[in-house]
């Protein structure tokens, strides 16, 4: 055994380090081929200037204002929004009131239906018993128009029994914004100013 075990040694000698060193080759690459490593390294902090952030904040302010503008244009398409007012003028140029409650103040429509409400909260009981008055009506001969400057409009009118005469709205969406501008006359002068947001009430599925 001793004589055999010696001979095979003296094989591998006299054959070379060439073939112990293919045997090896053979191994690792059988035992990498499969394997596909990814070695990451620590990021490197980046140290921004002033200028840098004021850049980097007014972008994602931007990418924000597209989003939210494209979900109320969006909404006005489908028919199906709110604007919550944060501010009401009576009137072309009258006056304004500021200190009123947005979900209070809001002009809603889903679908073939619509709302306008205001209360100015003042003491007086007014028709709805918040200062002001809640009228419910048929939303129909809705028109879009799309102007180049990007602001979008919406107009129809609204009608019901408790109304004395039908009213005109126009709802105008601000470029790059869900800010809103809502427009409404016959019945009564007002426009509402705030956010048009999208709204489905759970009864207009």
């Amino acid at each position: 055994m001793k004589k055999v075990l010696l001979t095979l040694c003296a094989i591998i000698g006299m054959t070379g380090s060439a073939v112990a060193q293919t045997v090896i080759d053979d191994v690792v690459d059988i035992e990498t081929n499969d394997v596909k490593l990814e070695v990451i390294s620590p990021a490197e902090q980046v140290q921004e200037s002033k200028q840098e952030i004021k850049e980097r904040k007014k972008r994602i302010s931007e990418l924000n204002d597209d989003v939210a503008y494209a979900k109320a244009v969006n909404s006005l398409k489908r028919g199906y929004f709110v604007v919550v007012a944060d501010y009401i003028q009576l009137g072309h140029a009258g006056f304004r009131d500021s200190n009123i409650n947005r979900n209070s103040n809001f002009v809603l429509v889903q679908g073939e239906d619509g709302i306008i409400q205001f209360a100015f909260l003042n003491g007086s009981p007014g028709v709805n018993g918040l200062g002001g008055r809640t009228d419910k009506g048929t939303v129909y001969n809705k028109r879009m128009k799309y102007e180049k400057n990007g602001d979008v409009h919406l107009t129809f009118e609204m009608s019901s029994r408790s109304m004395v005469s039908r009213v005109y709205v126009d709802v105008t969406v601000y470029h790059n914004s869900n800010q809103a501008c809502v427009q409404v006359w016959g019945n009564y002068d007002m426009t509402f100013y705030g956010e048009l947001l999208p709204y489905r009430d759970k009864d207009h599925k």
